[in-house]
């Protein structure tokens, strides 16, 4: 294996970040315009926010561990840059859709 300057780790919670960001900003989508989802992460944890958090945070550690075992335990293969690329535009890319849906609705 190359050396890419960070570990296998690194690419994988990495590249779960991004997933993550974007799952984030459809979660608040779909609660916004749909009130039985809404009541239903209400009802889980006492309030949707924090059934929000929980979802994602528990995506983003699912998502990474599982790509952290691909490739027989090698985890991904990303240049450095590559790395920085996908993470910004999945930070991007929540805060558009988040912005975007609400300038649109609201």
């Amino acid at each position: 294996m190359e050396h890419t300057g960070h570990s296998k780790f690194t690419n994988s919670f990495g590249v779960a970040l991004s997933v993550a960001c974007v799952a984030n900003a459809l979660l608040v989508i779909v609660k916004e315009k749909s009130p039985h989802v809404l009541a239903s992460m209400k009802s889980l944890t006492g309030h949707h926010w924090i059934t929000h958090c929980m979802a994602v945070i528990l995506l983003f550690i699912v998502l990474g561990w599982g790509l952290f075992r691909v490739r027989g335990g090698e985890g991904l293969r990303l240049r450095p840059g590559t790395l920085a690329a996908v993470v910004v535009a999945g930070v991007l890319l929540n805060a558009f859709i988040i912005v975007g849906f609400y300038l649109i609705v609201g």
